[in-house]
């Protein structure tokens, strides 16, 4: 593909994403996207062939985007304990931010969409955050900044604290107090406190 098909690609996906993060995923229509996009039905089909793997793709995008931000924002003298709170911190900024995210759009795929397990990239993103995140807590606890007797447990746990409060954040709510209190009690845990 050349510069200027990667480019193409590229807004096409960017654009995608606010209409997923608008719209859900289950209400999006290729049309929806070609007239965001401003381009022919011919245009965005020499690129994509579904609003799945155009979704797909913008998942992808995401997680890229994602792992790259928190890459850039780690200090090289930062702490095992420094590393998991941004960490924590930015899972914050995500859930209080509402609507606009991809959170709604995700769920609605994953419920829609037979997924073969081998390409759930959902699941590979939280296997990859637990094993990230057991990594922390076991340099943590080598460190003597935590202490844990299970860390790949203690990882799974602070996974599906979050996951629960992805789902409360676009269901039912929840306040900046609410994903505070969670933050503690989670590095409360490291402490041998809860």
């Amino acid at each position: 593909m050349g510069e200027k098909s990667l480019q193409k690609r590229k807004y096409i996906l960017e654009t995608a994403r606010k209409v997923f993060m608008e719209k859900g995923y289950k209400r999006v229509t290729m049309k929806d996207i070609v007239d965001a996009c401003g381009i022919s039905r011919g245009g965005l089909y020499l690129y994509f062939e579904s609003t799945s793997q155009i979704f797909m793709e913008v998942l992808k995008l995401e997680s890229q985007e994602t792992d790259d931000v928190f890459a850039d924002s780690i200090k090289e003298d930062a702490t095992a304990a420094d590393i998991l709170v941004m960490f924590l911190n930015e899972q914050k900024k995500e859930l209080l931010r509402g609507a606009d995210t991809l959170t709604q759009a995700t769920y609605e795929f994953y419920f829609e969409e037979e997924i073969p397990k081998k390409n759930n990239l959902l699941k590979k993103q939280f296997d990859s955050a637990v094993k990230i995140i057991e990594k922390l807590i076991e340099i943590g606890v080598e460190n003597g900044e935590f202490y844990c007797e299970d860390c790949k447990g203690k990882a799974r746990n602070i996974m599906y604290v979050l996951e629960g409060l992805k789902i409360c954040a676009q269901t039912i709510g929840v306040t900046e107090e609410a994903v505070d209190r969670e933050i503690v009690y989670i590095l409360k845990g490291l402490d041998g406190e809860a």
